[in-house]
């Protein structure tokens, strides 16, 4: 049986207004009324348009932001002892989340030093740093020495450094040339089966989203508008918004 990893039950996230001319009634939701669950070792697509709300139920999940109101139930493990949850975050900025003093070797050894001598942790990140294709003889350069499609390989290899289970990854691949998508989504793919992971993959792109989820999950406005298995929704979408989404593909034709 599979077993659940996250559990929301009636989630809403609402920011204060920001404006002055605004009135303290007027606050905005992000999120409103989400009810979902996501599975150990699934890839969940998240789908919607700019501004949906998908990146901040990505960083609820993570437990950067506190919900307004509604339960977040991360699940204990078949023991029944305590929720074993490692999350990471691979975003989109793929440069902006690397420190440019360090060399890649180093930035993907930070977050083993917290457990491991200097020596051990960079041979730790070499590993990984080979797990996602970055040859050995670029390891002691800086971050601006490497192609977007490198640096976010990177970032792969920075987040898994964490031993994580759960992975928000929030538009991975959409600063990316359509040439260089491909051998990060192979990638994820990879390692998500290598390492039994479970992801959330943020995206607006739907023909992405259908290559690498199990399951997609259709956001707008905030709320969840439609789940379903990845084919049984481009077969059969039971949104009206979902429709137009898959009537916005070129290739595909409903």
């Amino acid at each position: 049986m599979v077993e659940r990893l996250i559990t929301v039950r009636d989630l809403d996230k609402a920011y204060a207004p920001k404006s002055f001319f605004q009135s303290k009634g007027e606050a905005k939701y992000a999120n409103r009324g989400i009810d979902l669950e996501i599975y150990q070792g699934e890839v969940l697509g998240l789908v919607g348009e700019s501004g949906s709300g998908k990146s901040t139920l990505g960083r609820l999940l993570l437990g950067f932001e506190r919900p307004s109101s509604g339960q977040i139930t991360y699940f204990p493990d078949q023991e029944g002892r305590q929720a074993d949850f490692r999350p990471q975050i691979v975003f989109q900025n793929n440069y902006a989340a690397l420190n440019p003093q360090l060399s890649v070797l180093d930035i993907v050894a930070e977050p083993l030093l917290r457990k491991q001598s200097k020596a051990a942790a960079r041979e730790q990140a070499a590993d990984y740093l080979d797990q996602v294709g970055i040859p050995s003889d670029k390891w002691t350069h800086r971050p601006r020495s490497f192609s977007g499609g490198q640096l976010q390989r990177i970032n792969i290899a920075r987040a898994l450094a964490d031993q994580p289970n759960f992975m928000v990854l929030d538009e991975p691949v959409s600063a990316l040339d359509v040439s260089v998508q491909a051998s990060i989504i192979n990638l994820l793919m990879d390692l998500q089966e290598a390492k039994q992971l479970t992801y959330l993959f943020i995206t607006h792109d739907l023909s992405i989203a259908r290559v690498i989820s199990d399951r997609i999950a259709v956001m707008k406005e905030g709320q969840l508008v439609e789940i379903q298995e990845t084919e049984a929704l481009f077969a059969h979408p039971q949104a009206d918004y979902t429709r137009d989404l898959l009537a916005a593909i070129p290739s595909l034709k409903l």
